[in-house]
């Protein structure tokens, strides 16, 4: 009886957990395109103080998805929205990842209770 209770709620985590994705995928895919073309908090302190000018690029700035853009995307929400698609991916895959990594472990440790 206790396989399938527990049968049961992994298989309720796993909806719930894909269920999260697939809403943080589409609000990536779609609500980001309505952002707001203003600069954030830093940029527009930065300009307010006069010391915008002096801002230099990061290590990143020419990677694909700088700038909140897919690069060789013409069009500006298609290339937000794509650039959030991504960004959702690789976060989820990098948490699955160290999720899969500490509970492979936890269970090859054995219990002492």
């Amino acid at each position: 009886m206790a396989t399938a209770t527990t049968a049961r709620r992994s298989g309720r985590t796993r909806a719930f957990v894909l269920a999260g994705l697939l809403v943080a995928l589409l609000l990536a895919a779609v609500v980001s395109g309505f952002a707001s073309g203003s600069p954030d908090g830093l940029e527009r302190v930065a300009e307010d103080k006069g010391f915008a000018a002096t801002a230099e690029d990061h290590a990143l700035a020419g990677s694909p998805v700088a700038d909140y853009a897919v690069e060789g995307v013409d069009d500006e929400r298609v290339a937000t929205g794509l650039s959030g698609v991504i960004g959702v991916t690789l976060t989820f895959a990098v948490g699955a990842g160290v999720f899969a990594l500490v509970t492979r472990r936890r269970r090859a440790v054995p219990d002492e209770g």
